[in-house]
């Protein structure tokens, strides 16, 4: 009887340990590995990093080389083939001749620019092109961040809304119960027993929401980590949330406007429209490039002989546009109507990091606020919950006030866990606005859970 017991222990010990909760850190380094919007983002930076390649290239020599190989076969054939002719006091009889030739030609040349402006330009451009890359990647890692806590925080709030529901469910059928038995025995009336029945029917119906609902969230959860995710570290009770700091709003706002990293972006796009427009502008001026050739022909053939030519040369080529239909012009206009509309792309992402950094402010100062609230009053739920059950057993309290002060408590309870993912969620957009939020941020919200 001992070894069955202890092999039971020891399997229930080995399914502890696998079945032990994940937590956000590990929920995230899933998701790092294998969200698809996060992958999409980092083959993008690897792309956006070939832009300064591409557009030095235009200012690199060109060289290239070339070969051809020409083979003539011709035949001369006399107007009087066959008739006597005299000439040089000769008689002769003109017969047809091999005209046969062979070329061989090899050629390497070379173009270095010397003066083009508009490709100094591109070169600048596909700079900042890849400094876009890199704040979009960034910005896109900073999105993981809050998408992963979003969700996994989803989940714990359908779970809490589960919980919740089920142990409503309890007391409702215990109060359903009770209600049922005082009828009977003639201490209560009908209307006590419907109303309970009512409060159990809804609460049934809840239940059934409340598990889609958290198949929903854990579906939603699934999308970004690659798997079915298992089960998830909750919040301990009566965790202390961290006010912001600095508690000024004007700091992060400030930060937001400078640090966004979709403000960086829409930054550097407007200096990358200033510089388009000095590239048109530069299809106006001349262009001078320096041309080397190295050529080697030979020829074989019947009436050409064998020989060699070696042929080396070097120059400067200057190009001066004189009339091109105006495409030019009708370029620069459009290129500054294109840069006026970056310099108010840029000031409407301002204003918008702006306005996200002060509702994360204000939403976790108020959340912050709410929890306490709501921490205060699940006390006093509580003490109305005990004081009804109290009431009602001496009968001074029906059983609709009981079935009342669960609802409320329980309420009070789903509003609680609510708000204080909400706060903490607010804390990491915050961040995440002002352009300040790193993976080492979810290390503190990570020690709020149960491990």
């Amino acid at each position: 009887m001992q070894r069955p017991l202890i092999a039971v222990l020891i399997t229930s010990a080995f399914l502890t340990l696998n079945a032990q909760a994940a937590d956000l850190i590990q929920v995230y380094q899933q998701a790092l590995a294998n969200d698809a919007t996060y992958a999409s983002a980092r083959s993008s930076l690897e792309a956006g990093r070939e832009r300064i390649t591409q557009g030095r290239a235009g200012l690199l020599p060109t060289i290239s080389a070339s070969g051809s190989y020409t083979r003539n076969n011709g035949e001369f054939i006399p107007v009087n083939e066959g008739v006597l002719d005299v000439v040089n006091g000769e008689l002769t009889i003109p017969t047809r001749s091999n005209q046969d030739n062979r070329n061989k030609t090899y050629t390497v040349s070379l173009s270095q620019p010397v003066f083009n402006l508009s490709l100094w330009q591109t070169y600048q451009q596909s700079k900042l092109s890849q400094a876009i890359a890199e704040a979009t990647f960034s910005q896109a890692r900073l999105d993981l961040i809050t998408r992963v806590s979003q969700a996994y925080f989803d989940v714990l709030t359908a779970q809490d809304n589960l919980t919740s529901t089920q142990a409503q469910k309890v007391a409702t059928t215990e109060q359903l119960a009770s209600a049922k038995r005082n009828f009977e025995v003639g201490t209560q009336t009908i209307t006590d027993t419907h109303e309970a029945q009512a409060a159990y029917d809804l609460v049934v119906a809840q239940e059934f929401a409340a598990i889609n609902d958290l198949d929903n969230k854990r579906t939603a959860l699934q999308v970004i980590v690659g798997k079915a995710p298992g089960e998830l570290a909750p919040l301990r009770t009566g965790v202390t949330i961290n006010p912001p700091e600095p508690a000024v709003v004007d700091s992060w706002v400030a930060s937001a406007e400078g640090q966004n990293y979709s403000v960086i972006s829409a930054e550097l796009s407007l200096e990358i429209a200033k510089r388009e427009i000095s590239r048109n502008r530069a299809n106006h001026l001349p262009t001078a490039n320096l041309t080397a050739v190295a050529q080697r022909v030979e020829i074989s053939g019947a009436t050409a002989g064998v020989g060699t030519t070696n042929n080396k040369g070097i120059g400067l080529t200057l190009n001066v546009p004189i009339f091109n239909g105006f495409a030019v012009t009708s370029k620069v206009r459009e290129s500054i109507a294109l840069e006026d509309k970056a310099r108010n792309d840029l000031e409407a992402i301002k204003r918008a990091a702006s306005q996200n950094a002060r509702q994360a402010y204000l939403g976790m100062n108020s959340g912050l606020a709410q929890v306490k609230a709501l921490e205060a009053a699940e006390v006093s739920s509580k003490s109305s919950l005990d004081s009804n059950k109290l009431g009602y057993q001496v009968g001074v309290r029906i059983n609709i006030d009981v079935l009342n002060a669960q609802k409320l408590l329980y309420s009070t309870q789903k509003d609680l866990s609510k708000a204080r993912y909400d706060t903490i969620m607010n804390g990491l957009r915050l961040k995440s606005a002002a352009g300040t939020l790193k993976e080492e941020d979810l290390a503190p919200i990570n020690a709020l859970l149960v491990h």
